[in-house]
């Protein structure tokens, strides 16, 4: 059976009553179509079931119309709310992302943003990773880049971060005001800007409560639930005193809620638990967790809308909202 032949761009044209290079500006965004014309196209493309060659039109405008995403996970949920904010952006410009993982190697990221750029994208967004501002740079004189967990700023570069030390100093105030002054830290990535930011911020809180610095309860974790478990161990082995931890994140606070189980510790009956992140499953775990909410769909809206804007050439500017402290029931007050 012979294939039926699709609509061509002509036939549209025509049944329009439009020119076919009016339909082309209307399909390919390149200017502004008038919108009694408009309606009139989008009519005839719907009565025609017309497809439009995505190929074709791309090697003629030498625009992909995709966007490379360069991620460090897959599972987790705060790169997936970040991406699915990036989507949102780019969706509603006729954009779509490609998107692959660096799982925190920064040789892996590199070969990855090769990947992407060899496969044309018209550009690129980092969301954090090991790769140093200095690669990121050289990166972006072949490809417009928007980065995520750094401050940047070139020709064809952006980055910016949230105030980490700030939402930390705030977390830390909290359980302060609660009456906690044995508290412990488990720490993220010693080389994550965002984890050394929050690290200060717990440091700083401290010594502004004039509430001694004690190394002993300062652990290092690695931003996942495993890590958080392990740290809490530790703390127990330690034996030293505390009764309440501030965790890195929420993944390093759901391990650190799982060790404490297994060993019949309530939260927060006897340790209090704040996070860092405020997923979406930290308002159900048992009980729901006290963290410092990202507005991470947010952040990738944001990047989305500017890196369509850096490849429009137009100027943007980044109006994240801040980061707040969602109070649950994962701390109890103390005397």
């Amino acid at each position: 059976m012979k294939k039926s032949k699709g609509a061509t761009v002509h036939e549209v044209a025509r049944e329009a009553g439009v020119s076919a290079a009016t339909v082309s500006r209307f399909l390919n965004g390149t200017a502004k179509v008038a919108e009694d014309k408009r309606q009139v196209i989008e009519s005839v493309i719907e009565r025609l079931n017309f497809k439009p060659n995505v190929l074709a039109q791309n090697l003629k405008s030498g625009s992909t119309r995709t966007i490379g995403v360069l991620t460090q996970s897959l599972v987790s949920g705060f790169f997936n709310e970040t991406m699915t904010g990036i989507e949102d952006a780019l969706k509603a410009a006729g954009y779509a992302p490609l998107i692959v993982t660096g799982h925190w190697h920064a040789d892996e990221e590199a070969e990855r943003i090769e990947l992407l750029i060899a496969r044309r994208v018209d550009g690129l967004v980092i969301l954090t990773g090991n790769l140093t501002d200095a690669q990121i740079l050289k990166f972006s004189q072949r490809v417009p880049i928007v980065a995520f967990g750094r401050k940047l700023q070139g020709k064809q570069a952006f980055g910016f971060s949230l105030d980490n030390y700030t939402a930390a100093c705030e977390a830390m105030d909290y359980l302060v005001e609660q009456g906690h002054r044995n508290i412990a830290f488990i720490a993220g990535p010693e080389e994550h800007e965002d984890a050394r930011a929050r690290l200060a911020g717990y440091r700083d809180t401290l010594a502004k409560h004039k509430i001694r610095f004690n190394t002993k309860l300062v652990v290092q974790g690695d931003f996942q639930e495993s890590g958080g478990l392990l740290a809490v161990n530790q703390l127990m082995e330690s034996r030293q005193r505390f009764t309440a931890i501030f965790a890195a994140n929420d993944l390093t606070a759901y391990g650190a809620r799982l060790a404490l189980y297994r060993r019949s510790i309530r939260v927060p009956e006897d340790i209090s638990i704040v996070g860092f992140d405020d997923l979406h499953t930290s308002m159900c775990v048992t009980p729901p967790l006290t963290t410092v909410r990202q507005p991470l769909f947010e952040v990738g809206q944001c990047l989305g809308h500017a890196m369509l804007k850096m490849i429009a050439h137009e100027k943007f500017e980044i109006n994240v909202p801040p980061l707040s402290l969602m109070v649950r029931e994962s701390v109890r007050r103390v005397s």
